[in-house]
């Protein structure tokens, strides 16, 4: 087990540290690069690594440091992007094997955004075949393991930015989230992360659901991540203001920077989904102790009933199936043959779909928005389990490896995908066994800062720390 190097500090303690002469974004770009060669070998967070370039990075920020003429907080300090963004000559198989990877030709909205910040990217992260499954099991890249545990999973589909963020890759870790592929690797690895409302990070592919967000160690460093990645891009015709909230009368704080402060707040506790499977027992009270903090700090708990159920949560499985049998066709033979056979057998069964029974499916997904706009219209925030268990075994595709049966873990996440709102998670706890147990704090659309802040007020009054790395070697 290697000590704490500059690899673990946070965006604001490397900038501080710049600003002081107390080391440069070189000193800082060598001790990550050290970690990855570390735990590289083990746990397979990175599916391109661009020590060359990000260096070159580093010591024109090193320079910019000296001179007193940051490009901003962000400039000099390390970060990841999942291998779905695009990055100009950077390979782009989201995860899935190809006869020849496609490369692409120019730099998506996120990446352009933080290049433009000065931060230092040091490669692309991976994950499974086409972000389809919630592990780090992939046709192209093996398994991407935890770094607290490598026999466990990292989550998915942002397996790679969330092991990236938990093995102290730097502090800032971009990964995107279509069901719950941000916030599932923060609760099976102790980190903090958010799904933006949809619209707010600039996607040059926006599709329904769809988002980009940041992984890290504590939601300060998911903060200033956002803060960069969601200025406007004319390339996303779903992009929305910066920031804007939907009701400054209940959210002041939002955008003036008052403190947040959960008196008189109304929160949802959310302890059964309604569609999936049963919550753990260990995970249920975790969630509960979360809520009883926000209550002793003058919040009104308000008990929330299942509002989607499994007639729902099969239509949206169904939904995605049939994108990815769609997906599959497209490709020549002989490159389907390389798709993972879990994802060629949970693909084929979208295969003999009637267009009535698709459509079908659409209106479902209208449902889900319209039952999770309502069960919360009149909550500030809600909170509830990210998943309803811990992590499970790294080499499983699925926590539940059923292939025929719908996704029966992504009940708490995904309705938030669908009706647009923000959702975060932080480290609630953990079980008997040292996994991790995260809790998902969402709120009304637009409302990313308020939940952020109150993502933030929770980490500095539970106090707890994520767990440190396994020992690698």
């Amino acid at each position: 087990m290697s000590t704490t190097t500059l690899a673990d500090h946070t965006a604001a303690e490397l900038a501080a540290g710049f600003a002081a002469g107390d080391f440069d974004p070189i000193e800082v770009h060598g001790a990550v690069v050290d970690r990855m060669d570390e735990c590289e070998p083990v746990i397979n967070a990175l599916c391109h690594r661009d020590d060359e370039r990000s260096r070159a990075a580093a010591v024109a920020s090193a320079a910019r440091w000296r001179e007193g003429r940051p490009l901003s907080d962000l400039d000099g300090v390390p970060v990841t992007i999942k291998e779905n963004i695009a990055r100009r000559g950077v390979p782009i198989p989201s995860g899935h094997a190809w006869v020849e990877v496609p490369v692409a030709e120019h730099d998506a909205p996120i990446t352009q955004r933080l290049e433009e910040a000065g931060a230092v990217i040091l490669g692309s992260t991976t994950m499974p075949d086409w972000g389809m499954l919630s592990s780090g099991v992939s046709s192209l890249h093996g398994v991407t393991r935890s770094p607290l545990d490598p026999a466990l999973t990292t989550g998915g589909s942002s397996a790679g930015a969330g092991a990236a963020a938990a093995a102290g890759y730097g502090p800032i870790h971009i990964g995107s989230d279509i069901g719950g592929s941000i916030r599932l690797p923060c609760t099976w690895l102790g980190l903090a992360g958010l799904k933006p409302s949809f619209g707010r990070v600039p996607l040059d592919a926006p599709y329904l659901g769809r988002c980009a967000g940041p992984l890290a160690r504590e939601m300060n460093d998911v903060k200033a991540a956002m803060d960069i990645i969601s200025a406007p891009d004319e390339r996303d015709y779903s992009r929305l203001p910066r920031f804007a909230v939907d009701d400054v009368r209940h959210h002041p704080e939002s955008e003036s920077g008052v403190a947040f402060d959960p008196r008189g707040l109304r929160i949802g506790l959310q302890l059964d989904a309604g569609c999936g499977v049963g919550v753990d027992g260990q995970v249920r009270a975790t969630i509960a102790e979360a809520a009883d903090r926000y209550a002793a700090a003058g919040a009104e708990i308000v008990a929330v009933d299942p509002f989607i159920d499994d007639g729902l949560l099969r239509d949206m499985d169904l939904f995605w199936r049939v994108r990815s049998w769609a997906d599959l066709k497209a490709l020549p033979v002989e490159e389907q043959a390389l798709i993972l056979p879990y994802i060629q057998q949970w693909a084929q069964d979208g295969a003999d779909i009637s267009g009535v029974q698709l459509m079908n499916c659409y209106h479902s997904v209208q449902e889900i928005r319209r039952r999770t706009v309502a069960a919360t219209a009149d909550l500030d925030l809600m909170i509830s389990p990210t998943a309803p268990d811990a992590a499970f075994p790294a080499e499983q595709p699925m926590p539940y490896p059923e292939v025929h049966e719908p996704m029966g873990h992504i009940g708490f996440t995904m309705p938030f995908n669908m009706s647009e709102q923000p959702a975060a998670t932080v480290l609630a706890g953990f079980m008997a066994d040292g996994r991790t147990i995260g809790a998902q704090i969402s709120g009304r659309r637009f409302a990313d800062e308020f939940v952020m802040a109150a993502g933030a007020w929770f980490e500095a009054s539970a106090g707890l720390k994520p767990p440190e790395r396994a020992a690698v070697n």
